[in-house]
C-alpha cells in the first residue's frame, strides 16, 4: 500500500503559500495570526477526510481516525505547524500532513485498525516567539507546569495565555497525556548524514543530550587609546583564549560531539572603548551522557581558568537542559522493519536535534523516522526536501502505523 505522494506535496505547498517569506520560507510563529490560518488549514483537511479534531488548554491538536476498539490505547503520530521566523516548508509541517495523507490513505482503501490513530499538532514547539522550544509537548508530557507555560511572554511582552484566548486556540480538553500504544514522529533529518549517505531513510533510536550555557563575562570598560594592554581586564582577551580550546576540547570528544556558540555580544559596542561585558552561548551535545557531562565539565574549568587569567569575572548560567532519550526498542524495531521491506535505503541513527518525540518518551513507546533534507539545511528558507523522499517517509510512516494500529 502507498500514500498518494502528489497530493502529500500540493498540501505542503498549500501549507507553505501561508505567510511566505521572501527567499521561500515561510513565517509562522506560534499563535500568530499566520500561525492559526495554518491550523485552521489542516483541521479543515482532517474533517474533510472523516476525523474527528479536539483541542487542548495549551493549543495542541488533535486529530481522531477512530478505531474498531474505541477504547483501545491510541497509536500516534504528528509533529508541528509553527515555524521560525525565517523558517523552512517542511520542518514539522512534513510529520503532520504526512499523518494524514496515511490516514486518508486507510480511508481510501477501507482499511480499519483495531486502536485509534491520532495526529498531535504540539503548540509553539520552534520557541522563536515564546521561549520554551516544544512547550505544548512539555505541557501535556508533565515536562513543564501549564501555569508556567501560560505565563511565557513574547518580546512584546504578550503572553502565551492571552494569545491563546485571543486567537481561540485555548480548547476545553485537559492538556494531560491519554492512553498511548505507541508513539511515531517523521521528520526531515535537519543535518547532512542520509544525504551524504545516500540513504533515504532514517530508523532513529534516541536523541542526544543537550545544553546551552549563557557566559557573563564581566571585565572594565576603558579607553582603548590610552590603557596599557597589562592593565586592561578585558573581556575578549579571555575569550581569544577559552574559544580555541573549547573548540579542541569538543575535537577531542570525537565526531559525536559538537559545541555552537550561536550568540556573541561584546557591550557597549562601541569601536574606540575596552568591552566591559561580554555575553555569550554555548551550545553543547553528545548522544553518551557520560562524554557529555565530561564536557560539560571540561568546557566550565576551561573559560573559568582563561577568565582568571584574564583578570576578569565570570557568571555561568544554564539556559536549557535536554537530557538525551532512548526510544523505545520495540517503536525501533517496527520502524526498523518497515524501512527494511520497504527497499529504500535506510540507516540506524540518532537525532542531533530536540523533538517533542522527546517529550512524548516520557510517557509512551516511542520512535522517529527521518528523511534527508538539501544540504542538509534547515531553520532557514532554503530549507528543502525531495519530494520522492517526501514520499519515501510517509510510506514508511503509513507502514508503522498499520503494523502498531493492528489492521482487521
Amino acid at each position: 500500500m502507498q500514500v498518494n505522494g502528489e497530493r502529500l506535496w500540493q498540501r505542503l505547498m498549500d501549507m507553505a503559500a501561508i505567510a511566505p517569506t521572501e527567499k521561500g520560507g515561510n513565517n509562522r510563529q506560534a499563535l500568530t495570526d499566520e500561525d492559526v490560518a495554518g491550523r485552521k488549514l489542516f483541521i479543515k483537511w482532517a474533517e474533510a477526510a472523516g476525523c474527528s479534531v479536539r483541542l487542548d488548554e495549551i493549543g495542541n491538536i488533535f486529530v481522531r481516525k477512530e478505531g474498531l476498539n474505541p477504547h483501545a490505547p491510541v497509536v500516534l503520530t504528528g509533529s508541528h505547524l509553527d515555524t521560525q521566523p525565517t523558517g523552512g516548508r517542511f520542518d514539522g509541517i512534513y510529520g503532520v500532513l504526512a499523518g494524514l495523507e496515511a490516514i486518508e490513505t486507510m480511508h481510501e482503501q477501507g482499511i480499519e485498525t483495531e486502536h485509534p490513530i491520532e495526529i498531535a499538532v504540539w503548540c509553539n514547539e520552534e520557541g522563536s516567539r515564546f521561549p520554551s522550544s516544544m512547550m505544548g509537548s512539555a505541557v501535556w508530557s508533565g515536562v513543564m507546569p501549564l501555569s508556567t507555560a501560560l505565563e511565557l511572554r513574547d518580546i512584546e511582552g504578550i503572553s502565551v495565555g492571552e494569545e491563546l484566548q485571543r486567537t481561540g486556540q485555548r480548547g476545553d480538553l485537559e492538556a494531560v497525556p491519554f492512553p498511548i500504544k505507541a508513539a511515531y514522529e517523521l521528520h526531515i533529518e535537519q543535518g547532512p548524514i542520509l544525504e551524504n549517505a545516500e540513504d533515504i531513510i532514517g530508523v532513529v533510536t534516541g536523541v542526544q543530550n543537550m545544553s546551552r550555557q549563557q557566559f557573563v563575562i564581566t571585565g572594565q570598560e576603558a579607553h582603548a587609546g590610552p590603557t596599557p594592554m597589562a592593565l586592561r581586564r578585558d573581556p575578549m582577551r579571555a575569550l581569544g583564549d577559552f574559544l580555541p580550546r573549547l573548540y579542541a576540547m569538543c575535537a577531542q570528544n570525537g565526531e559525536d560531539a559538537k559545541i555552537t556558540f550561536g550568540e556573541i555580544r561584546a557591550e557597549p559596542g562601541s569601536g574606540n572603548t575596552i568591552p566591559g561585558r561580554l555575553v555569550m552561548t554555548c551550545d553543547l551535545r553528545h548522544p553518551d551522557r557520560t562524554i557529555y557531562e565530561g564536557m560539560v565539565n571540561a568546557a566550565y574549568d576551561i573559560v573559568r581558568e582563561a577568565c582568571a587569567k584574564a583578570n576578569v569575572d565570570i557568571e555561568i548560567e544554564e539556559l536549557f537542559h535536554a537530557p538525551g532519550v532512548t526510544f523505545n526498542e520495540t517503536c525501533v524495531s517496527i520502524v526498523h522493519k518497515a524501512a527494511k521491506a520497504s527497499g529504500y535505503p535506510y540507516r540506524v541513527m540518532s537525532s542531533g536535534a530536540g523533538h517533542d518525540a522527546c517529550n512524548v518518551a516520557s510517557v509512551a513507546p516511542t520512535a522517529m523516522i527521518f528523511i534527508p533534507c538539501r544540504d542538509g539545511i534547515s531553520h532557514n528558507e532554503a530549507e528543502y526536501a525531495e519530494p520522492e523522499h517526501v514520499e519515501a517517509g510517509a510510506n514508511v510512516l503509513l507502514s508503522v502505523l498499520l503494523e502498531s494500529s493492528q489492521v482487521n
